[in-house]
């Protein structure tokens, strides 16, 4: 099927999905093949005054509620105008009706997330915002991935949210055991701009895929309270501080400082292409690449599945699939197949061979 900027999918059991298009907002595509669209701009079933598509920032991650047969709930990661000065990103559940036909119960769960609100020598607006938002199978709490803003003290500053991983209750709440050294939502710090983020079929440990500055693409299991080692120090003008140094020469991960950091088990050759969204395949219908990870490589336009080798490192094949910028990558609990959601405004059915 078609769609405008289709940005993230998320599946009910029986095969209905959620996806949210950038600069539109959240819609559905229910069981008999029909859409609907749900909450965003003109035109949705509610209107969300607030929201605004600027930048590589819009309507986001979406993720349904493990218990949603019951509770009817849906989120979605957006940016706001609630907060006027500065502008944030966002965490919002909604309930959907029993007909996929419109939402309600709109609550903010999460409303400080950085947002870069202003262009300077570092990028426009409305960069780096991250956005990639999952329930985890294993521990039931929601994940939350942000971004740094090209904000260079941001990653390391534990009290505030960009270029973190956000761990939280359905409530928007600090989930136990986050083991954070700042804010009790933090869960890990120290990234650059997570936009994928999956979890170990058999372990439930998260990974997650982010790109680096002119190098180093990352995929990197997490611990509670780990640090990513993303620090760019930061040279301030303009009431703003941005990265300093060579950005094809910076530590993604800098060892030398963070000698604790959580290390990569992949990295992409040598040069940054742009990963993106990240997901692990399960069933033995995926033969020899059961238990491995998906990764979409926006720059490169290309899939990437990756090998896990013990828990240090990685080895990767390349799916023969046409050449997109891959923005999303979900397997469906309905039928076990991969779907995925491209720049080019597509989104995919992809089943194993």
């Amino acid at each position: 099927m078609s769609a405008s900027e289709p940005w993230d999918l998320a599946f009910v059991s029986d095969g209905t999905m959620f996806f949210t298009e950038k600069c539109r907002g959240l819609s559905v595509r229910r069981t008999d093949g029909s859409t609907a669209r749900l909450f965003g701009t003109s035109g949705s079933a509610v209107l969300a005054s607030d929201f605004f598509c600027e930048g590589q920032s819009g309507m986001h991650g979406v993720a349904v509620d493990p218990d949603f047969a019951n509770n009817r709930f849906v989120y979605v990661y957006m940016p706001s105008t609630i907060t006027s000065n500065p502008r944030t990103n966002r965490v919002i559940r909604l309930m959907v009706d029993a007909g996929y036909t419109t939402v309600s119960a709109r609550r903010d769960i999460v409303t400080d997330i950085s947002f870069k609100h202003a262009g300077n020598n570092w990028g426009g607006s409305g960069m780096h915002s991250g956005g990639r938002i999952r329930f985890s199978p294993n521990d039931g709490y929601l994940y939350i991935t942000t971004g740094d803003n090209h904000n260079g003290p941001l990653p390391q500053d534990v009290s505030r949210l960009g270029g973190k991983v956000l761990r939280v209750d359905r409530n928007g709440a600090a989930a136990s055991g986050n083991n954070s050294p700042g804010d009790a939502r933090i869960y890990t710090y120290g990234h650059r701009n997570v936009q994928g983020i999956t979890f170990h079929p058999g372990t439930g440990q998260a990974f997650t895929s982010e790109h680096g500055p002119g190098h180093n693409d990352e995929v990197t299991p997490l611990t509670a309270g780990g640090n990513a080692g993303w620090d760019p120090a930061g040279a301030c003008a303009d009431n703003y501080c941005g990265y300093t140094g060579n950005a094809s020469t910076m530590p993604m991960t800098d060892t030398a400082k963070f000698p604790n950091a959580m290390r990569p088990v992949w990295t992409n050759g040598g040069a940054s292409q742009g990963m993106g969204p990240s997901t692990f395949l399960a069933g033995t219908q995926w033969k020899d690449w059961n238990g491995r990870i998906a990764v979409g490589v926006m720059g490169a336009s290309r899939l990437s599945i990756l090998q896990l080798n013990g828990s240090a490192t990685a080895s990767s094949v390349v799916a023969n699939l046409t050449g997109a910028r891959y923005r999303a990558l979900v397997q469906a609990p309905h039928d076990g197949n991969l779907y995925v959601a491209t720049d080019g405004g597509e989104i995919w059915r992809v089943a194993p061979q």
